[in-house]
């Protein structure tokens, strides 16, 4: 079962929370601040945390770097009444996976979290099938019977973020800030480059293919071989 720590000072919230998360079968912890978080960590398995911002003693901010230190690869959403864009982007610096605003969607909300569970088992496995096709993020190799083919680094993050989220429509500037960073100042023309290469070189497997959208940017599409 996947058990689920939700860190806010609002009882309300709280209980909205886990009403939500335990109706779709997940297992939840409560605490009311930062410091009750942490305890919660030594006596739970946690497999998410849902934080808010504005919390007395240890903030959401500094509860995420606290946490990051010792579990780097743990999905944190932030859910906070704060909407400002520095409130999101201080969220990313110190850590967390993705952000909402309250009062949140509940639809949207679950369907959040069912990405972000998929996302930590994939960075887990460090690895995706697609048909008989194996990326293996360990050795940058993309294969299938008979043929494997190793990519430069940032060549395999973007086929790798693309092919984890088949249909997915990824923007040239989502794709620049997470392959490359925020702070990159390489400009999102060469996210076009490296779809041009990754195109070439895939040219001829069957088993999937990046796809332009127009005006909106790319999506991998997964085939039945």
């Amino acid at each position: 079962m996947i058990t689920i720590l939700v860190v806010d000072d609002d009882k309300n919230t709280r209980l909205f929370m886990k009403a939500l998360l335990e109706a779709e079968g997940y297992i939840v912890v409560l605490a009311s601040n930062g410091q009750e978080a942490l305890d919660k960590f030594e006596k739970n398995r946690i497999d998410l945390m849902i934080v808010d911002i504005m919390m007395p003693n240890i903030d959401g901010y500094e509860l995420t770097d606290l946490v990051r230190q010792s579990y780097s690869e743990l999905p944190i959403l932030m859910v906070s009444a704060k909407q400002e864009t520095q409130d999101r982007k201080k969220g990313y610096l110190v850590g967390i996976d993705d952000y909402m605003s309250k009062p949140v969607d509940e639809e949207e909300f679950l369907l959040k979290i069912q990405a972000l569970l998929r996302r930590a088992k994939i960075v887990s496995d460090r690895q995706i099938h697609v048909g008989d096709v194996t990326l293996d993020y360990d050795s940058l190799t993309v294969s299938r019977p008979g043929e494997e083919i190793t990519l430069p680094l940032k060549e395999f993050q973007l086929l790798y973020k693309l092919l984890s989220y088949p249909g997915k429509i990824f923007t040239r500037i989502q794709l620049m800030d997470d392959i490359w960073g925020y702070d990159s100042d390489t400009g999102w023309e060469t996210v076009t480059v490296h779809i041009g290469r990754l195109r070439k070189r895939f040219a001829d497997w069957d088993e999937f293919s990046i796809e332009s959208v127009r005006g909106l940017g790319y999506k991998a599409v997964k085939h039945d071989v």
